[in-house]
């Protein structure tokens, strides 16, 4: 089937479906690199919503990828609760001081106001200009942090960890905020012009908490905020395993998941295949080193083993590629992706 027969919106829905479209979809899931393609610094490129417009169309027509990405920065939902953004000159933007110093702070917690918050309405504002531009033909991604995982930007990672161990009533209390918070951005964001929400919560992955305790706190929030959500839903653990949860993970109502490069891709394909369609898994950091030729290489490794069937969408592990990432390696990457990824692809 030639490759102009579908879009990208096609193809992903395709995909979703896990049927094989065309050739295997690829995201090139690209943030700062909008700023270097406008000419702006990264502050002054998130701040405002035609600049991220902007930078995204010209990210696509540059690379010929199959979507737009909403995603500003991770701490820009806890920046909405009142916080703080740190920003460098050559990487992504990170929360300062945690907006709770005591934890005795929650029992007077409350959830940002979505649609009247100046930083969210930013990001309402792209999503609906992106959906405009892609015309009904490329996929419009917006982003959540998880219910679970925001805490970590919230309290700071060791008040986070004794929270969950120490104190179940205010644990409970900031899981209910977040939740609440949580299920409006998506919606929002669906409501603007988002396609699909990705999900993020590394909390969530074995690399940081049991599976028992998991299956207590963040598969139980993974599930109420999915089943609330207008849309669909890919869960992403930012590069880290999921396969010790693979099997919770498909029960969760999120059509897709992000996959590590640490872990067998022989392995994700099986335990996933049919339930949850597979989103990843190249290494942004060593993507920073890679030739075109070593990008190549990659690309149809991996396509090999993840492609055949469908159910997989090529991207980074971790759901950003670094600014240092050059363009003649997502050159390459693009190239690789039209040459090796046409289906029928064989294993």
């Amino acid at each position: 089937m030639p490759e102009s027969e579908m879009t990208s919106l096609e193809r992903v829905l395709t995909t979703l479906s896990h049927k094989e479209p065309d050739r295997v979809p690829l995201f090139l899931l690209l943030t700062m690199h909008g700023a270097k393609e406008v000419g702006l610094s990264i502050e002054e490129y998130f701040s405002r919503s035609k600049n991220v417009i902007e930078g995204q169309v010209r990210m696509l027509e540059k690379y010929g990828h199959d979507c737009y990405y909403n995603f500003y920065y991770a701490p820009l939902e806890v920046e909405a609760f009142g916080g703080e953004v740190k920003y460098i000159e050559n990487g992504p933007p990170n929360s300062g001081r945690p907006i709770i110093s005591s934890i005795d702070e929650i029992r007077n917690l409350e959830p940002p106001d979505v649609k009247n918050s100046p930083v969210l309405r930013k990001v309402l504002e792209s999503a609906s200009g992106l959906q405009e531009k892609a015309d009904g033909k490329v996929p419009v991604i917006g982003v959540v942090m998880s219910p679970f995982s925001l805490p970590v930007m919230q309290l700071g990672f060791d008040k986070y960890i004794e929270l969950i161990y120490s104190e179940p009533e205010l644990f409970t209390k900031l899981m209910d905020v977040n939740t609440t918070f949580c299920i409006d951005w998506a919606n929002a964001q669906l409501e603007a012009g988002s396609t699909a929400i990705v999900y993020f919560d590394p909390v969530s992955s074995p690399g940081i908490i049991p599976r028992e305790k998991y299956l207590e706190t963040g598969f139980k929030i993974q599930k109420k905020v999915i089943s609330a959500v207008n849309g669909p839903v890919a869960i992403h653990l930012a590069s880290e395993r999921c396969l010790p949860i693979s099997e919770d993970l498909c029960e969760t109502g999120a059509v897709g998941v992000g996959i590590s490069a640490m872990e067998d891709h022989d392995k994700q394909k099986s335990a996933f295949k049919g339930k949850m369609s597979l989103v990843g898994p190249l290494n942004g950091i060593e993507m920073a080193r890679w030739s075109a030729e070593e990008a190549e290489n990659v690309v149809k490794e991996t396509i090999t083993k993840l492609g055949p069937g469908g159910g997989f969408i090529l991207s980074d592990n971790h759901g950003e590629i670094p600014w240092q990432v050059p363009s003649e390696v997502l050159h390459a990457i693009t190239d690789a992706v039209r040459k090796w990824g046409r289906y029928p692809v064989r294993g």
